[in-house]
């Protein structure tokens, strides 16, 4: 009885093992449909996050000031540079809060904080003189930082004038 027993058991383990890798349509199908259950949430995400990404855009563009505008000028042996953000969101509560002049090597020359917001001037221009920057650097990269979000946004590229 007990061998019986374990043959019948046997047997069930082995045609379901069989069925389960594709040896009759029915029970593939309910292995297809149970997948398809398991991506439907995943495969949602990825079509989401192409609405969520223009979305994100929108706001990251609202999260950093823009550098819209650089000028510099060499003056002796060191460089002037004028820097010109555009924040519309600028407030006391929140505001581009400093700008740097970056190598292309990722050296930050020059870092110009802003202590107040300038929500009444946009966009303004503010400059950071005694600049020193290697004589074989012929570009620089201005970037501008909100107190909240860092460094980000537009940034500036400026050809040096030599």
């Amino acid at each position: 009885m007990h061998r019986r027993l374990a043959i019948a058991c046997f047997s069930v383990v082995a045609l379901s093992a069989l069925s389960a890798c594709g040896g009759s349509d029915e029970p593939t199908a309910a292995v297809a449909e149970s997948s398809a259950d398991a991506t439907e949430p995943t495969a949602q995400p990825t079509t989401e996050p192409a609405e969520q990404t223009e979305a994100s855009e929108t706001v990251a563009d609202e999260l950093f000031p823009d550098v819209i505008d650089a000028t510099a000028t060499l003056d002796g042996g060191t460089w002037t540079v004028s820097a010109t953000l555009s924040a519309p969101y600028d407030s006391p509560e929140r505001y581009a809060d400093a700008w740097r002049v970056v190598g292309p090597d990722g050296t930050v020359y020059a870092e110009r904080i802003l202590t107040h917001d300038h929500a009444s001037e946009q966009p303004f221009t503010r400059s950071q003189s005694g600049i020193e920057i290697p004589d074989d650097v012929a570009t620089v990269t201005i970037e501008g930082r909100d107190q909240i979000s860092g460094y980000g946004g537009q940034t500036f590229e400026l050809a040096l004038p030599r």
